[in-house]
């Protein structure tokens, strides 16, 4: 039984659907499906439920795809010591990467890692925080930036910590104000990220602290479109500190926020505990540490 019929299955099961399970596997959709065929022709049983959507596994198929896991792990694991072995002459860092933040801290850590180790090939995942760790979950990326507070299922390296900014129009009331408190803002429409953005929960969380729940303006998945939102006095965003300095304009302000629970950005490396880091991602967390931390 190939390993590729294996990986094929668990990303079906993963996604709910041939169709983005080929688009993961590189595979047509036809091939997938075969491949899945192909399984249930060799082991005599049927592996899914075809005629519910999202696909998903029948009660054998889930004995099947416990097992597929615990295969493709211990394959996984088998690389790793080879690729340690070599001394990272060759091998792959599959890495996951929020959009904000990333280019701040992380750009100058490509560049330092791609000298020390030419031959290691970075597979980048950019997504929101909580959908990075659905993918350390289910093994599509190894190592992942994502914020505080985590999974207890997730094991972590402490990145970078800094306050959270509040985006707000030059004409905004509080705009000349040194420090802002987040409840000061209750009667202004909030600019959120996409779902999946760890920082939306982390913001709805400080405001139900301060006593209000915030009103939603919009989201958006686009750093430049949300702040010139803001220019146009559409609402008020909210951006850590360090991603501030290169986006000055004439139309709006960053005012720190007042210090209170959930007002700090927090950004960690984390992984599943139950998974043994790569060669490639130990070095990674390394250079992290000697750089940012």
């Amino acid at each position: 039984m190939r390993t590729r019929l294996l990986e094929m299955l668990v990303q079906v099961v993963r996604t709910g659907s041939f169709t983005a399970a080929a688009q993961l596997t590189h595979a047509t959709q036809s091939t997938v499906s075969k491949a899945v065929q192909q399984l249930e022709q060799e082991l005599g049983v049927v592996l899914l439920e075809r005629q519910v959507t999202p696909l998903r596994p029948t009660a054998a198929g889930e004995i099947v795809l416990a097992h597929a896991h615990s295969v493709l792990d211990d394959l996984q694991r088998m690389q790793n010591e080879l690729d340690q072995l070599q001394g990272l002459q060759r091998g792959v860092l599959r890495l996951g990467l929020p959009p904000i933040g990333s280019a701040n801290l992380f750009a100058p850590l490509f560049v330092t890692y791609r000298k020390r180790f030419p031959n290691i090939e970075i597979h980048l995942e950019e997504h929101g925080s909580r959908h990075l760790e659905q993918l350390l979950l289910a093994g599509e990326i190894e190592l992942a930036a994502t914020l505080l507070p985590v999974s207890e299922v997730l094991q972590t390296q402490f990145v970078f910590q800094s306050r959270l900014m509040a985006v707000v129009a030059l004409d905004h009331p509080l705009a000349h104000r040194s420090e802002i408190a987040l409840a000061e803002l209750a009667d202004t429409p909030f600019i959120f990220f996409e779902a999946g953005f760890a920082l939306n929960a982390q913001l709805q969380h400080a405001c139900r602290l301060q006593g209000f729940e915030p009103q939603e303006a919009t989201h958006s998945g686009q750093i430049d479109f949300v702040v010139a939102l803001v220019a146009a006095g559409y609402g008020v965003a909210f951006l850590p500190e360090v991603m501030v300095s290169n986006r000055q304009q004439a139309q709006i302000r960053f005012v720190p926020l007042v210090p209170a629970e959930g007002t700090v950005w927090q950004l960690t490396l984390a992984w599943p505990r139950n998974r043994q880091l790569s060669p490639a991602a130990q070095q990674w967390l390394q250079l992290a540490q000697e750089q940012l931390a």
